[in-house]
Parts: C-alpha cells; structure tokens; sequence
C-alpha cells in the first residue's frame, strides 16, 4: 500500500486543530465576558492573551512532539518524560473524560442548535437522540479509511472557515443599525485589564482555546513529523487566534452589549441584529454545520491515545487493533461509546466544566514536561527547539496555572472528581503493569 494512505496530510493535521479548537466556547463565554467588563479594547485583549496562551503552549508542544514523534499525544510525551504511571493516567482521563466529554457536549448542542432550525419542538429525548446519531455517524465515517476520513475533515473544517468568514462580513456590511463601539484603548481599559473580573474571563477564553494540542495525537501518522508537527501546531493555532478576534468584533459591531450580557446564544443573538427575525434559524444552521467539524475533529484524535495505550500494555492490546487502513476502529467505537453515555446521563455545563479541567491539567503536565527533557535527555535529537525558551511555556504555564488554580477554589468538588478519576487510572495501572507486551 503507498505510503501517503497510510498518513494524514499536514493540511488534516492543522483542519484538525483548526475543528478541535473552534467549538462551543467562542459562541457562548462573550456573555458571560459582558456581565464585568463593558467595554470593546479588554474583551479583544481577553482572546488576544488567550491566543497566546495558546499559542506559547503549541510551541512548547512542537518541541516535544519533535523531540518524542510518536501519536498519543499526552500518552506519549507524559509516559517518555515523567514515567509510564503519568502517561498512563493521561491515556485514561483521555479515554474516560478528555475527547469523549467534550463530544458528548458539542453533539448535544448540534442537537440543540438543529432543532431551532426545524419547525416544532424538539424534546430533550428527542435530542439526545440526533446527538447520540451524530456520533454514530461519525463513528462510522472515521472507521473506514484515512482518504475518506481526511476528506470528511477537511469538507467540514472548509465549510467551518468559510460560515465564520461570511457571518463577520455580513455583520461589518449589513448589519442595518451597527452598534456605535470603538475597538481602540479607551481612559479606564488598563484597569479592567489589571482587575480581577478580566482574570475570571479569561478561564472561559482558556476553555475556548481548548484543542490547539489536538495534531500530536496522530504524529505517528504524518509525513516527518520533527519537521512537520510544529508548523502545524502553531499555524493551526494562529489561524483560530485570528478568527476568534475577528468574531468577537463582529459580535460587538452588530448586537447591542446589554443584549448579550449574561446569555449564552450569542450568535443566535448577533445574527438577530444582523438577519432580522429569521436569524434565529440562519445561526442554527450555521452553528449547527460548525459543530460536526468539532465532533469529527474529536472522534479522529482522541482514539489515538487508546491505541498507543494498547500498544504498549498488553491488558489493552485491543485497543492497538487496527483495520486494512491501519485505523484503530476499536478505540474509536469505544470512545464514541463512551460519549454516548455522556449524552444519556449527564449535563452541558457538567460536561464542559469537568471535561475542560482535566485537559487544562494533562497539558500543564505536559508543558512543564519541556523543562524536564532538557535535562534528562540531553543527548536526544531535537529537529525543533521552542523559541523564546524559557518565556514562552512560562506564559502558559501561568495562564493555564491561574486557571487550574481557580476552578478548584471555585468548583472543588471537580477537583475530588478530577482526583477520583487519575487515582482510579493509578490503580488501573497498578494492575496491569506486570502485563506490559
């Protein structure tokens, strides 16, 4: 078989960055920004931090991903720098919560947003219902082949790129009564900066961000990945950078602040200004279609982990299984399984909150990690080195610190659940170490 059916292109790898990050998040935290801060400069500034944030984090990530080439993401880089007990526990929070929550979360609201396309109201039965579809469907697309696989991700991450495109140009050209706001520093802004409602926002902003990790789950299957992977990391997470502003500009020029303040359906809203009455349905839609390219971004990077867990612990070994087009169907029908039961038994918010958590945490971990490979492997090849090094993993690290640091003081109890979950992984991997291929 050649060898480019066996690998996915560097243009998947960055559409499946570009679809992990680009979710719910960018649609929803502008409302909850607009209860503190009232004005445009601070609440760009809060995605401007968050993008480099991001940023800083995927470039500590090319580092690694150069240095350690292999698919699993956290799996990998966790069990090769720290010890096989932390990849470990990252490969099972990544099994049980990390890519299976946030795909029960993103189906549930493709459900939501499609129902509000269609005439009728749809029950709560009823939606979990189409949500639990979608993931069946996808499932099945990202079981067959890489071709179609890669297509599918691409058609929907274009068609991502494209919807958001065209709903900014329709707000700055269309919009009949534009609101009257200026995206340059007003007298006040540094302060709202320096405050501490700024620091609360940027948690929301730190979990729309979410995803821009997602390539080094599939390194092993690229083409050169030391050369590759950190170019498509950082350029994956540039682009959302760019888009999420661009967005947030729209939202500000087209619908009135008080009418976002403290909502939720802020593009439902925005379109509204925009559209007139028929916006409601025209953002459903859009909202709707932008959703399956998260979904499919998910079902594709998250079994990965299950497969290099599989691989190496022969307890798992039935998640390394792989079909005539080296795809670990197994792993992704039980992650996909897993979501499903999210989606009969659990809440958005619940979902969201716990499942965003637990990533922040795994890839904190992980960027510290940096520090940790330079000593302790020295001699290691590294095709790619971080620049700025130290400063850019130490911006993230203080970011996404902040943010771990306040979701405990906030929600403790997602702490003790959080907690629960990597004592049982422990335990998990106490068992089965002796059993290791």
């Amino acid at each position: 078989m050649n060898k480019t059916q066996n690998t996915f292109t560097s243009r998947t790898a960055t559409s499946i960055i570009i679809a992990n990050m680009v979710g719910m998040g960018v649609f929803t935290s502008l409302g909850f920004q607009l209860v503190d801060i009232s004005t445009a400069f601070p609440i760009l500034m809060l995605w401007v931090i968050g993008g480099i944030a991001a940023f800083c984090g995927a470039v500590s990530y090319g580092e690694l991903g150069a240095a350690l080439p292999r698919s699993g993401g956290e799996y990998n880089f966790l069990g090769r720098i720290y010890h096989p007990a932390a990849g470990f526990v990252s490969g099972w929070v990544s099994a049980t919560v990390g890519f299976a929550a946030p795909i029960a979360a993103v189906a549930l609201a493709f459900a939501k947003y499609s129902g509000a396309v269609l005439p009728g109201e749809w029950s709560s039965t009823w939606e979990k219902a189409v949500a639990v579809g979608l993931v069946i469907a996808l499932t099945l697309i990202h079981s067959l082949t890489r071709s179609v696989s890669a297509g599918i991700q691409n058609s929907f991450t274009f068609i991502k790129i494209l919807l958001i495109l065209v709903f900014c140009a329709a707000a700055f050209f269309i919009t009949p009564q534009p609101q009257a706001v200026s995206f340059l520093p007003q007298a006040g802004d540094l302060t709202v900066i320096l405050s501490a409602p700024f620091a609360v926002a940027l948690i929301y902003v730190s979990y729309a961000y979410t995803g821009w990790n997602a390539a080094t789950y599939i390194s092993g299957e690229l083409n050169n990945p030391q050369k590759s992977l950190p170019k498509i990391l950082m350029s994956g997470t540039a682009i959302v950078m760019g888009l999420y502003v661009l967005l947030h500009m729209a939202f500000l020029y087209a619908a009135p602040m008080e009418a976002m303040k403290g909502e939720v359906e802020i593009g439902y809203i925005a379109a509204q200004s925009i559209f007139g009455e028929n916006g409601a349905r025209i953002a459903g839609g859009m909202l709707a279609l932008l959703l399956i390219s998260s979904v499919s971004a998910m079902t594709i990077s998250g079994p990965r982990a299950l497969q290099v867990l599989g691989e190496d612990i022969k307890a798992f070994g039935w998640f390394s299984k792989t079909n005539e087009a080296g795809l670990p169907y197994i792993a992704i029908i039980f992650q996909s399984l897993i979501a499903s039961i999210f989606i009969l038994t659990a809440s958005f918010k619940q979902i969201i909150y716990f499942a965003g958590s637990m990533l922040a945490l795994s890839s904190f971990m992980t960027v510290l990690g940096i520090f940790l490979l330079r000593y302790k492997f020295k001699e290691i090849e590294r095709p790619y080195q971080a620049f700025a090094f130290p400063l850019t993993p130490l911006v993230y690290l203080a970011i996404t610190g902040f943010t771990l640091v306040f979701v405990i003081r906030d929600e403790p109890k997602v702490g003790l659940v959080g907690l629960a979950v990597i004592l049982i992984g422990i335990l998990f991997y106490a068992l089965t170490r002796n059993k290791k291929i």
